[in-house]
């Protein structure tokens, strides 16, 4: 098993505190989710059908046709290196960790970001470093290999180097619902990409591979324009006042996506430790040592926060 954020109730166990009085801060997922209405009867009783308007609302979001809609992004992060000839992959380290450990079970031999490799892949913005790429150097890496593989689960609420509808035809761009909508239980996901690769996806997930209730959910989220300018205003805003406070209470310096702080720090795992034990999960990583805070969702939470980061600093 990989390690993830969110695994709450391991962690209510291993302290002895029980879920309610949890603050998790463990993954990127957004503290506001969309807010969706009661759905339908039929969404539960029909099995789904692709001409439902899921598509054309994530063409219409997106800004891009060539889509296939998943069981989450991590469907395509499973089955992409099992659908490509194994060869060397680059991809920049650390990154989210189900990549490298798909691209290796399906025989790839990985290797060094900036090495020479037939296929590329990264997070944009990175998972958890949040470093970034510019569209034109990600254009640049596609032209050095057969395929470019860019997973863009964070980008959202900042979509202007996205690269999906880029002119590019070896270019493929994972998509995910959950973080930006806060809809990560509903696993919906998209793949930009060229006919081929989603003919094969397609293939592979078979028929009815989102829920009725996913794809409706997912649909109501796509088209409402204002609630996503709101979420990015109020993400932007949050994720300041987040490494504001880190850096404040004598933390350091950290970086971030609207979703997400990254703190590289050699006491990782000891602040980890010191806020489990007062109910405050967060993730911590080995290499290089760092922490990665999720977005507080209230002012309480907020304030819960400041206090156990005075207490351990």
């Amino acid at each position: 098993m990989l390690e993830h954020g969110g695994r709450l109730r391991a962690a209510a166990q291993r302290y002895g505190i029980p879920l309610a009085e949890w603050l998790d801060l463990s993954t990127g997922i957004a503290p506001w989710p969309y807010p969706l209405p009661a759905p339908p009867a039929e969404v539960w009783q029909r099995l789904p059908e692709d001409d439902d308007g899921l598509l054309a609302a994530a063409h219409a979001y997106y800004g891009a046709a060539n889509l296939l809609a998943l069981p989450g992004s991590q469907a395509a992060i499973q089955l992409l290196p099992r659908l490509l000839p194994p060869a060397r992959v680059a991809m920049p380290v650390p990154i989210y960790n189900e990549h490298p450990a798909a691209w290796q079970a399906a025989g790839h031999q990985l290797v060094a970001w900036g090495a020479a490799a037939d296929y590329a892949l990264l997070c944009n913005p990175n998972n958890p470093t949040s470093a970034r790429f510019t569209r034109d150097e990600l254009l640049a890496q596609a032209r050095r290999v057969r395929w470019l593989i860019v997973d863009e689960a964070f980008i959202d609420a900042d979509p202007g180097e996205s690269m999906i509808g880029c002119a590019a035809d070896n270019v493929l761009v994972l998509r995910s619902l959950g973080k930006f909508f806060g809809l990560a239980g509903a696993r919906v996901g998209f793949v930009s990409a060229p006919l081929a690769i989603r003919s094969a996806l397609a293939a592979q997930i078979g028929p009815w591979a989102l829920a009725h209730p996913a794809r409706w959910a997912a649909q109501q989220a796509l088209v409402d324009h204002d609630w996503q300018a709101a979420q990015r205003l109020r993400s932007h805003a949050a994720a300041q006042r987040l490494a504001e406070l880190l850096r404040t209470t004598g933390l350091g310096n950290a970086t971030g996506t609207a979703l997400f702080q990254y703190l590289p720090t050699p006491r990782a795992n000891a602040y980890q430790e010191a806020l489990a034990r007062q109910g405050i999960l967060v993730r911590a990583f080995d290499q290089p040592a760092a922490l990665r805070f999720g977005l507080p969702g209230n002012e309480t939470a907020w304030q819960r926060l400041a206090a156990a980061l005075k207490e351990i600093t």
